[in-house]
């Protein structure tokens, strides 16, 4: 089995994350994205914004020492929500699994909400493992789809 970790996120991390959070394939699965995942000035302004915000936890995630995503936790309306990403090239791999069962040890807030389109079954597959419930639906925008869709909310006790 591979070795799957959590670090902090480094700058030298940058230019592979902004690869996979531009990816065509993982932004429209994610759905939820910014306006223009392939503005490489604007990716670097939201990091360097979010990285300095005290309410948000951003780690690097690696396999066997590579870096293969990012996940973290933000404050929205009073909710601590968890995010993740993983590059396309790891999926089906279980590392997002893995990723969010370290994660949960390190952030002990509870309750914990996580989000993902409806349609992204592998998100919600991984949420669900790790003992998130589904609580309901909301209509959201979603940038990369270019239009409204159906998103599943969860929480984890």
């Amino acid at each position: 089995m591979t070795d799957v970790a959590l670090r902090a996120l480094e700058d030298g991390d940058l230019d592979a994350i902004f690869a996979q959070m531009s990816d065509p394939e993982s932004v429209w699965m994610a759905a939820f994205t910014s306006r223009d995942p392939a503005d490489r000035a604007a990716f670097d302004a939201h990091m360097k914004r979010i990285r300095a915000l005290p309410d948000v936890r951003f780690l690097a995630v690696t396999r066997d020492g590579e870096l293969v995503g990012t996940i973290g936790s933000f404050v929205m309306e009073g909710e601590t929500d968890i995010t993740y990403w993983i590059d396309r090239a790891y999926w089906g791999q279980g590392i997002a699994s893995r990723a969010v069962a370290a994660f949960l040890d390190l952030v002990t807030e509870r309750p914990l909400y996580g989000r993902a389109a409806s349609d992204n079954l592998g998100s919600l597959k991984v949420l669900r493992r790790a003992g998130f419930r589904e609580i309901g639906t909301e209509i959201s925008h979603a940038n990369a789809r270019g239009g409204e869709i159906e998103e599943t909310v969860l929480r984890l006790e």
